[in-house]
């Protein structure tokens, strides 16, 4: 290794260190110098290392949060069925606690040397967390797509239902219905799609609350909410909403009568539960295919820009929202 570090640096004028950061994919060289000693290698008679080599397999790295909220099995279904037509395949990433992280994946899926990555509800759309992998994928140029808000920095292609189009239809919906006090249950305060979504709304502070996706943060949220006297609850998922309906019903009030509760996706059986719930529908069919459509052109290429793609949200009315009580 270190005869080859020096035979290479020599070949291209350039320092040991430089050439090590090449050959183990590092960041921090040029175009150029990374290109110079890569033709050197060849030159020389050296393999490439599997990670640097041109040809990449026909595999998509798909990283989800998780399994257990029904709209990242159905929007991977969507995914992996597009790709599967234009030839590749999907390799299914799923981040748990304690388990692999995001970023280990990244580097995972880099090791395979797969054709591109999609990434939906990801760090990306956390302001405060790490995104040291995505700046990565951004300097081996690595076709990628983001799903839903991302911070500002990401120079990602971008598939996103409007938050604040979801955020507009809910309350409009409510006020209709007579209701005043309304919350709203939300995502961390550094999650952009539930940024979008309050400044959308424009809800007092005192009505909202932030919290995690999940079953129990909902309902944690809104029986706080409900203390303060709100008659209506807009959720930003629809796992949230079945925790508010069940926050509801432990105080001792049903859901329409004296609260009514809106989700967000209408991921699966959402119009079985007890009651159905009304809810903001994302469209992951055209969304996801056009994901699709803009990580190949990448992969073939092609000049795509990273701007953010806005799809309409679709407002599902059922049981769960209803008149303000008098």
């Amino acid at each position: 290794m270190t005869r080859r570090l020096a035979e290479v640096a020599k070949k291209v004028g350039m320092s040991e260190a430089t050439v090590s950061r090449v050959l183990n994919g590092k960041p921090g060289v040029s175009e150029a110098t990374r290109e110079a000693v890569l033709t050197a290698l060849d030159v020389l008679g050296y393999e490439r290392p599997t990670q640097l080599r041109g040809d990449r397999a026909r595999l998509v790295g798909l990283v989800l949060p998780e399994l257990q909220n029904p709209i990242f099995p159905a929007f991977a279904e969507v995914v992996g069925g597009a790709l599967a037509q234009q030839g590749f395949t999907s390799v299914l990433c799923t981040r748990t606690l304690g388990g692999v992280s995001e970023a280990e994946y990244v580097d995972l899926l880099l090791q395979q040397q797969v054709s591109g990555v999609v990434f939906a509800g990801g760090l990306f759309a956390q302001a405060d967390a790490s995104h040291e992998h995505y700046r990565l994928l951004l300097e081996r140029r690595l076709p990628t797509v983001l799903v839903n808000a991302a911070v500002a920095h990401l120079a990602f292609p971008q598939v996103s239902c409007d938050d604040a189009a979801a955020a507009e239809m809910a309350l409009g919906h409510l006020r209709s219905l007579g209701h005043e006090r309304i919350g709203m249950v939300l995502g961390p305060p550094d999650h952009v799609p539930s940024r979008r979504k309050l400044e959308a709304a424009g809800i007092d502070p005192e009505f909202v609350e932030h919290t995690m996706f999940s079953l129990e943060g909902g309902h944690a949220a809104a029986a706080r909410l409900m203390k303060r006297g709100v008659t209506g609850v807009i959720c930003a998922s629809d796992v949230m909403a079945l925790g508010a309906i069940r926050a509801a019903r432990r105080a001792g009030l049903t859901v329409p009568g004296d609260v009514s509760v809106i989700g967000y996706d209408d991921s699966a059986l959402m119009n079985c539960t007890d009651p159905p719930l009304t809810t903001l529908r994302q469209p992951i069919d055209a969304m996801g295919r056009a994901v699709v459509d803009l990580l190949v052109a990448q992969i073939d290429k092609a000049l795509v820009s990273a701007d953010e793609l806005l799809f309409e949200p679709e407002l599902v009315v059922r049981a769960s929202t209803g008149p303000v009580k008098r």
